[in-house]
């Protein structure tokens, strides 16, 4: 029978006069880091080692694995909530975990209830390692140094298994390099550990785009990932380290992808759904908080609180925990379209990571200093991230922001709606089919595949990709205010082959979305398109024409999605003239644009 956790303190009052935005303070993040906590406590196993928490489904890498992926993704919880406290435990959150060591560790049978899985038999638990790595590292003095020998040196055997070359191509090479650190600061195999430090920079290097930006393994696949894991942890294992040189070296990239990073959260919170692993949900908050760790931010301290705490109330408030308290695998309450095989029961809680600003000291200005607002609510701004290939469009008026990307792609989900579609916002979901364009051929609409940036600037950005063997499209977006122009051109296509391109999927409660024919639609419908992240029910409109005869056929069309009450129709926004492959395009407010269609985009 489950054990009965304590209640946890009641909420703190809110404080508008410090935090306008939000109204959190400090104590906020802490007690809801107890709150988090004291949830999962009746789904410990019996001393500790696992914690299996209820799901739909268990992930790819079985039941044992979701069980210390609980235990080690809330140690990382309880790890920032004690270590920010410096050393203070009110609710005797690492005595739980310290059991859980030695019991995870213990040889015997009497221990298999709790024993976690090896890595050379569940590669998973190499991530869990890293979790477990950074909470050993940041309460040593309260929880590793107070172990016995025994466990010390069992958990160091099996944390040093992570050890060896990655098996995936990707940020898994941070992990490894983060249970080096630790292992170098408790004077264990520094040699080798110093070695996987060594090996691992490497090899992420080589994804290291510009402009504050990685691919996520190779090829062109940039998402959240780049903030809260490929930053993260090379610059938290720096300033822990007390690594100056690596520090500079690493730092001036955060700083950097912060920039453009803190463009990409909405006025109500929302952080971009755009990449895989969205129910991690507030571990968007860890980068903006490592920054005002380590200085390496533009951000302003108040601006910093207002996006994290912005963040975290953002799922909170809309049902991210259910009624046992525990996070579900979802957005905003379950959703399965955004999970992955490798998503379980305890992958929620890497949102842990979210929690990373509590090693600031209540002194901090990113605690003390009034909230700010976010850039998103300030002006409207369009602005071109020419390294991963996005486009990022935000308007003050509602905070909503777009992220049209000509960029990004995962080769293993290059159909997946969280990476596939042309247009993103902090206000819609990815749906089945919206902000796609599509040619029919043999009966079937295309899929996007990988798109190669071809260029961009100040207001517009552009891709290419081969939808079908001998066919291209070049494809253009022109961001201005709320208005969006969306241009393709469609080079050796049959004629008569069918185009279609769809908008925005809404649901009845959400922002108004507009889709105009500009040039080559001919039919303009409108259907159902099922759940998203913000609702059971969308519409999409969608546009509809053929190829012509010619090498080349150009379509265009007027966009727009906003949260304005009452929006002027979409024609009033732009008007758009369109001369062989050439567009001009004259705003509302009378400045204008003019672009030719596909390479080398004059």
């Amino acid at each position: 029978m489950p054990e009965h956790a304590p209640e946890p303190a009641p909420a703190p009052p809110e404080d508008r006069e410090l935090s306008p935005y939000t109204g959190w303070t400090r104590d906020h993040w802490e007690a809801t880091a107890d709150r988090l906590l004291l949830a999962v406590r009746p789904y410990t196993s019996r001393h500790h080692g696992l914690i299996n928490l209820p799901g739909p489904r268990p992930s790819s890498s079985g039941v044992r694995s979701d069980g210390l992926e609980g235990y080690a993704r809330t140690l990382l919880l309880a790890a920032f909530r004690v270590a920010g406290a410096g050393g203070a435990d009110p609710y005797g959150h690492l005595d739980r975990y310290a059991e859980g060591l030695a019991s995870g560790t213990a040889p015997g049978r009497h221990r298999a209830a709790d024993a976690w899985p090896q890595m050379a038999d569940t590669p998973q638990a190499i991530v869990e390692s890293a979790s477990v790595a950074i909470s050993l590292r940041l309460t040593r003095p309260w929880l590793w140094d107070a172990l016995d020998d025994a466990t010390r040196q069992r958990t160091a055997d099996w944390l040093m298994s992570a050890l060896g070359p990655s098996p995936v191509d990707n940020n898994w090479w941070f992990f490894g390099l983060t249970v080096a650190g630790f292992l170098q600061d408790a004077g264990i195999e520094t040699d080798r550990a110093r070695r996987t430090i060594e090996r691992s920079l490497a090899r992420v290097e080589d994804w290291y785009l510009g402009d504050g930006w990685y691919s996520d393994g190779a090829g062109r696949a940039f998402d959240h990932y780049n903030a809260w894991a490929l930053h993260f942890y090379p610059v938290l294992h720096a300033h822990l380290a007390g690594d100056k040189a690596m520090l500079d070296r690493y730092g001036p990239r955060l700083r950097t992808h912060l920039d453009a990073y803190g463009r990409l959260f909405g006025a109500d919170g929302s952080p971009m759904p755009f990449g895989r692993s969205l129910t991690y949900r507030f571990a968007a908050a860890a980068a903006p908080w490592l920054g005002a760790l380590t200085g390496h931010t533009p951000l302003t301290p108040g601006a910093t609180r207002r996006l994290a705490s912005g963040a975290l109330r953002h799922f909170l408030d809309r049902g991210a925990t259910d009624e046992r308290g525990l996070l579900t695998l979802g957005w905003h309450g379950p959703y399965e379209p955004v999970l992955q095989s490798y998503s379980g029961p305890g992958s929620p809680y890497w949102a842990s990571k979210g929690f990373a600003g509590l090693l600031l000291p209540p002194g901090h200005p990113a605690w003390t200093a009034r909230e700010e607002p976010l850039p998103a609510e300030t002006a409207d701004a369009v602005t071109p991230l020419a390294g991963p290939g996005l486009l990022v469009q935000s308007t003050a008026a509602d905070g909503l922001v777009r992220l049209h990307n000509h960029g990004s792609s995962q080769r293993a989900m290059d159909d997946d709606p969280c990476y596939a579609r042309f247009a993103y916002s902090t206000r819609t979901g990815p749906a089945a089919d919206d902000n796609h364009f599509a040619l029919v051929v043999a009966g079937r609409p295309t899929r996007r595949g990988a798109p190669e940036p071809e260029g961009s600037g100040p207001d517009w950005a552009a891709s290419s990709h081969t939808p079908h063997p001998g066919i291209r499209v070049h494809s253009l977006t022109l961001a201005h205010g709320r208005a969006e122009v969306r241009a393709h051109l469609v080079t050796g296509a049959p004629e008569g082959t069918p185009a279609r391109q769809t908008g925005w999927a809404t649901t009845p409660d959400g922002p108004t979305a507009q889709l105009q024919p500009v040039h080559g639609y001919t039919v303009r419908s409108t259907s159902d398109t099922g759940p998203t992240l913000q609702g059971p029910l969308s519409r999409t409109a969608a546009l509809h024409g053929t190829t012509g005869d010619g090498p080349a056929t150009l379509f265009v069309a007027l966009a727009s999605l906003t949260d304005e009450p009452d929006p002027a129709p979409v024609t009033a926004l732009a008007d758009v003239e369109v001369t062989d492959r050439t567009l001009t395009v004259t705003w509302q407010d009378g400045t204008t644009a003019v672009r030719t269609c596909g390479p080398p985009w004059s």
